[in-house]
């Protein structure tokens, strides 16, 4: 039977999931009806369109996955169901990671104002190398995931033609593949598109100081469009290096520990889809096109109550 700190945890964590997938899905239908309409998208909307759907599924796949394995743990790795969860969370999970990390780049190459010859060349080829970056990330993303999925079906096979006589045996070997093959892929895959997201906050940051002594001698520095837009682009930058950086270091640690017992299962996944839940959100608030669109909404749904509310009470 669970206990209140475990149904609590739980409960927080579906609020969390049900959040993220609102506002990954708010991203996708605007930015989708606006395609629609324009049958163009900037480079900008363009990677946040296909982030937010990304992680939308994300939040499902997730979900999904952590209820069956919290309910049928015994069952999880003896059946196939660790095969299948695997194939669709290991590709969106890593390529999340990579449309975050293009998302970043793109904001600093806009942003950023140094007069390097690569720089100036990225800054004025980004809107036709976008499409090519999503493409290698879903390439990489399905080889990694092929890679995942051979040594979980090595698994499965393992105890599907009866290698293993005692459940002790199976845990050996389950452990030695979590170290030596999943833990290294998992290390491999999260660090390259997690330094390429380290190089382009602090480049951004260094381009910010380097903008606010040129000016530091105007009187109206402070209110120097400029200014207000570097400022807005970092803080978003920062908080989602923070929330990035977290979600990555519960993924090393989430493959370098064989489980979580079942009174902290929850808390710790609360932890591991932190970012695909909270980030949507501050994105939308930092986007005007965003924020004006959830404003319009929010402001449609209560003028719909009160019209209602008025038919009814005249019939």
């Amino acid at each position: 039977m669970m206990g209140p700190f475990t149904v609590f945890t739980m409960v927080l964590y579906i609020l969390l999931c049900f959040l993220g997938i609102m506002a990954n899905g708010f991203i996708v239908v605007v930015l989708g009806r606006e395609w629609v309409r324009c049958h163009q998208l900037s480079p900008c909307d363009m990677i946040l369109i296909i982030l937010g759907a990304s992680c939308f599924f994300l939040q499902w796949v997730g979900m999904i996955h952590n209820f069956y394995y919290f309910f049928h743990h015994l069952q999880y790795s003896k059946e196939p169901a660790r095969q299948y969860f695997g194939i669709y969370w290991d590709f969106l999970n890593t390529v999340t990671f990579w449309f975050a990390t293009w998302l970043s780049v793109l904001f600093c190459v806009k942003i950023a104002d140094f007069t390097h010859p690569i720089f100036l060349w990225l800054k004025w080829r980004v809107k036709g190398l976008v499409p090519w970056f999503l493409l290698f990330s879903l390439l990489i993303s399905f080889i990694i995931t092929m890679l995942f999925f051979a040594g979980n079906n090595a698994l499965y096979q393992a105890f599907f033609q009866g290698t293993f006589f005692g459940n002790g045996t199976l845990y050996d070997f389950t452990r030695k593949l979590e170290i030596h093959y999943f833990f290294p892929l998992k290390l491999i895959t999260l660090c390259i598109p997690s330094s390429l997201f380290v190089v382009s906050i602090i480049l951004l940051i260094i381009s910010l100081q380097r903008h606010f002594w040129k000016i530091k001698h105007n009187a109206n520095s402070a209110q120097d469009p400029s200014i207000q837009a570097h400022t807005r682009a970092l803080k978003l930058l920062v908080t989602f290096l923070v929330l990035y950086a977290l979600s990555f270091m519960s993924f090393i640690i989430d493959a370098a520990i064989s489980g979580i017992g079942s009174t902290w299962y929850w808390l710790w996944q609360i932890v591991i889809y932190l970012c695909t839940s909270v980030h949507p959100v501050i994105l939308i608030f930092g986007n005007s096109q965003l924020g004006q669109a959830l404003m319009k909404l929010l402001l449609l749904v209560p003028k719909a109550f009160w019209n209602d509310k008025g038919i009814s009470s005249l019939t």
